[in-house]
């Protein structure tokens, strides 16, 4: 099975003070016993944004894990995803709700919040996120 990994369990794996590094730690360890692990080309991009993290850091990071990254996603993956988010996110009275309200933290081409998992795209791969 492949586990696709959210920014976030990254970001507190590489922060040893952070108070969820010792789950995400876990969590892919657990996610590696099972198979293989993907980051998204949307996740690259957040990570590369992270604070002190370079291009070639990050590089050398998932070459070191065997951590991949899923570069190639046509217009069919995303709107799944769009399909599939607000029945996975949100309850379906409060998704009218949100959507009228207008929120700082959501990415505007993407109508996902930064702190939000990328929704299940793909049969038969997990999501790994906290």
């Amino acid at each position: 099975m492949t586990t696709v990994i959210d920014t976030n369990v990254l970001i507190a794996l590489w922060d040893s003070d952070h108070t969820l590094n010792s789950l995400a730690r876990a969590g892919l360890d657990a996610a590696f016993q099972r198979g293989s692990l993907l980051i998204t080309a949307p996740v690259y991009a957040e990570l590369m944004a992270s604070p002190n993290r370079s291009e070639a850091f990050l590089d050398n990071f998932l070459q070191d894990t065997g951590i991949g990254v899923e570069w190639n996603m046509d217009e069919r993956i995303w709107r799944a995803a769009g399909m599939a988010f607000p029945a996975v996110r949100f309850p379906r009275e409060k998704t009218a709700r949100l959507r009228a309200t207008p929120d700082p933290r959501r990415l505007p081409h993407w109508g996902l919040r930064t702190s939000d998992p990328l929704p299940p795209a793909y049969a038969g791969r997990s999501i790994l996120s906290n």
